[in-house]
């Protein structure tokens, strides 16, 4: 019974270090609007799921051993959402804030390059909310959650 523990801990510790290290990657990375993951980038997030399973367990595919490494995964999550609802220094590490990249009509390249974005990301997102020219537009904001808000220059045409 000890050997199981052990082994079952060693899982633990295993996820544990694989989800602080794919958070930290992520975030290193940056951001993009959720809704414009490019197929290769979802393929990406698709096979970092199995790439690091094996890691995570060991090649122990028992079922004690699935439900220490999801139960890990899931109280990390839980204690690092806590975590960053009680520090706005960790929220920012974290998530991030909002970053501006349209300002009086004009792009701003510095906050795209952060963000991930392209030109034709940013107008692409517009043209969906109905704005065909970035003249239209006095400021538009990646969120934290991904979206973009938009302040158009005239308020009463979209409204």
């Amino acid at each position: 019974m000890p050997a199981l523990v052990v082994s079952l801990g060693s899982v633990a510790v295993h996820t544990l270090a694989i989800y602080l290290f794919l958070i930290f990657c992520l975030v290193l990375i940056g951001r993009r609007q959720t809704a414009q993951l490019t197929s290769v980038e979802l393929i990406i997030v698709l096979i970092l799921g199995s790439s690091v399973e094996t890691a995570m367990v060991g090649g122990d595919t028992s079922l004690p051993t699935g439900l220490v490494s999801a139960s890990t995964l899931l109280l990390a999550n839980r204690a690092l959402s806590q975590l960053a609802a009680r520090s706005k220094r960790v929220r920012r590490i974290i998530v991030g804030g909002p970053l501006l990249l349209v300002h009086e009509g004009k792009l701003v390249p510095e906050h795209l390059r952060q963000a991930g974005l392209t030109e034709a990301d940013v107008e692409g997102s517009l043209c969906e909310r109905g704005y065909s020219h970035l003249n239209q537009v006095r400021y538009a904001v990646l969120e934290t959650d991904g979206s973009i808000a938009v302040v158009p220059t005239d308020p009463m045409r979209h409204a």
